[in-house]
């Protein structure tokens, strides 16, 4: 099969690297691709978000199936294009992506199919007085959240009801969040412990893939600003087997049939952002394609060929399939540019790549990378590199990691250094009743 990966960062280098090891792929290209990628595909110029031109590359090279990475081009209606175009796509269309493009419609589905998940009302322009009242009546903490794709800064947790009534008027009343915080969400703050479930769907069949943990803030201790993500490992020991059947039956299926009943079904990657509160899971948001860097440790530790998976669920023929995952701890650890998630730097020089990968257990992904003229790796983003270990336990996974992290140099760098704490120093697990 020719296969295309539409993206450019960490998560698509991980599904590249797992598609080339196919032996259905017969060319893999990646649009636009990165310094990595560039290595295990054929990359090509064009931007995610150029439908028509991701459309012509397709129709012109004969893809079999083009497999969509980010979020914005599936909000954007590129597999509806693609579909119409006669070219097979892995991803939800833009009505069933509407699960992530819009918070506000993801809380009505949930509301509409019994979702266990955080109290909440909606408000547009003109709402502000009505949604500073809504906040007063929750009560501090409050999250207030933009409604539309904000490049994961759209959410404010308010620890406060000025900090709300601030956020609430600086989302409606100033424009904030742009076009995505034209309407937003206010809701309940939910105490826990948060944990990620990812799983492939055809419409009406969901194939669970282990759990994970990611780590958002900024610095160790979990301090500093919220980014994209800055490390992750699976499995997450949080997520029991009975944790993880009871998202199954009361979030991920509920959402699926809900979505085939109104006339849209899902098919692709849906993500479920939980709470694990001591009433159980609860559903904190649903994003529509593989986290980053979660697709990281989840690709380092899948036994089975990706590539029939992801056919099936196009085809809505997943229940024909199972997918077979390593009993080892994954642990990616990213590495950013230093003032990253504000400004950083571009164009440095990245060294130690191979050194990292000595080992046959680490896989370097790379994020925002590119070559100068001169061929060497150099910085091109925020989040850079995916250094990624497998270990029979947590600590030799995590110790595997941060030692092929001393192997690169890099001095515009830097990593937080305790990815995976909670999981090496379990404490407190929610009861459920």
């Amino acid at each position: 099969m020719k296969v295309l990966v539409v993206g450019s960062g960490g998560r698509e280098h991980a599904l590249c690297w797992a598609l080339a090891a196919s032996p259905l792929t017969d060319a893999l290209y990646c649009a636009p691709g990165n310094a990595g990628i560039a290595d295990t595909a054929t990359c090509v110029d064009i931007k995610p978000t150029d439908i028509t031109g991701i459309v012509a590359f397709a129709t012109e090279n004969a893809i079999d199936l083009v497999v969509v990475g980010p979020e914005d081009p599936l909000v954007a209606g590129l597999v509806d294009a693609l579909e119409a175009a006669g070219v097979k796509a892995f991803g939800p269309t833009a009505e069933a992506a509407r699960l992530e493009g819009s918070k506000g419609y993801m809380k009505d589905l949930c509301a509409e199919a019994g979702i266990p998940t955080a109290a909440y009302r909606r408000f547009g322009a003109g709402e502000g007085e009505a949604a500073r009242a809504y906040a007063r009546e929750l009560g501090a903490p409050v999250v207030v959240k933009a409604d539309g794709l904000a490049g994961g800064k759209g959410v404010v947790v308010c620890a406060t009801a000025d900090e709300a009534e601030r956020a609430i008027d600086s989302a409606l009343g100033r424009d904030a969040f742009g076009e995505a915080g034209r309407e937003i969400v206010v809701e309940e703050h939910l105490d826990g412990e948060e944990a990620s479930v990812l799983a492939l769907v055809d419409g009406r069949n969901v194939l669970m893939m282990p759990g994970a943990q990611d780590h958002k803030r900024a610095y160790d201790g979990e301090t500093g600003p919220n980014t994209g993500g800055m490390g992750a490992y699976s499995p997450a020991p949080v997520l029991t087997p009975a944790r993880e059947q009871r998202v199954r039956e009361t979030i991920l299926q509920p959402a699926v049939d809900a979505m085939r009943a109104r006339g849209t079904p899902f098919r692709g990657v849906l993500y479920a952002g939980l709470m694990l509160t001591r009433d159980g899971p609860r559903l904190l948001e649903f994003n529509v394609r593989f986290g980053d860097p979660e697709c990281q440790v989840l690709m380092m530790r899948l036994m089975s060929d990706l590539l029939p998976a992801l056919v099936a669920s196009c085809d809505g023929v997943l229940d024909s399939v199972d997918l077979r995952w390593r009993t080892e701890t994954a642990i990616c650890v990213v590495m950013a540019a230093r003032g990253y998630p504000g400004k950083y730097a571009k164009g440095e020089v990245i060294s130690g790549l191979d050194l990292a990968e000595r080992s046959g257990d680490v896989k370097v992904f790379h994020a925002g990378t590119a070559r100068d003229d001169a061929g060497n790796v150099v910085s091109a983003g925020g989040r850079v590199l995916g250094v990624t270990a497998l270990g029979n336990a947590v600590d030799e996974a995590h110790s595997r990691a941060y030692a092929a992290l001393s192997r690169i140099e890099w001095p515009g760098g830097f990593y937080r250094r305790d990815i995976g704490w909670r999981a090496l120093q379990r404490d407190t697990i929610p009861t459920e009743d």
